[in-house]
């Protein structure tokens, strides 16, 4: 990989990531991007770059992990998807300052769809919030309401006849 090439794409790789507010908690996109791989494949001219080989990025509080990672980037230069794929890609984030415990989610496929604020999880689907679990083919989760939503996800590997969740009780105060 020839770093004169892709260090103006990394420089607009790392301003876009920065600036998307829905990474992390708000102070997080201020943090450095983190990216970890065996292998890096990056089109300037197309604005994807792949990651392969148990890829890892952070940014502050959040983490993406998977076999291969692929970001795309919108005609604005600012993130448009990250696609992590692996068996199980690996999502999480803390969703508030006040709230230590962070959102995970497991699947096949995870995508990032930073403009939505969404997380897209399919094929063997599952999130974590402070205790509560979602389970099923597909689950899409908002990032800024916190609402996961579960349901069908079309061509599986491992179909599921229902959805599955634990809900924990409210704790009471003392």
């Amino acid at each position: 990989m020839r770093l004169v090439k892709t260090l103006p794409f990394l420089l607009s790789l790392s301003a876009a990531l920065g600036s998307a507010s829905a990474w992390a908690l708000p102070n997080d996109r201020d943090q450095p991007i983190r990216i970890q791989a065996d292998d890096a494949q990056l089109d300037d001219k197309q604005g994807i770059a792949t990651y392969k080989g148990d890829v890892i990025i952070t940014q502050g509080s959040m983490m993406i992990k998977g076999n291969t990672v692929t970001i795309t980037r919108a005609a604005s230069g600012d993130i448009d998807v990250v696609t992590s794929v692996g068996n199980l890609a690996y999502f999480e984030q803390q969703q508030s300052a006040a709230k230590p415990d962070k959102m995970q989610g497991y699947a096949k496929q995870i995508q990032y769809q930073a403009q939505k604020d969404l997380v897209v999880l399919t094929d063997q689907a599952k999130v974590i919030n402070e205790g509560n679990t979602t389970e099923g083919e597909k689950i899409v989760y908002n990032t800024k309401s916190q609402v996961a939503t579960a349901g069908r996800g079309g061509k599986v590997s491992t179909p599921r006849p229902r959805i599955d969740m634990v809900i924990q009780p409210k704790k009471k105060a003392e």
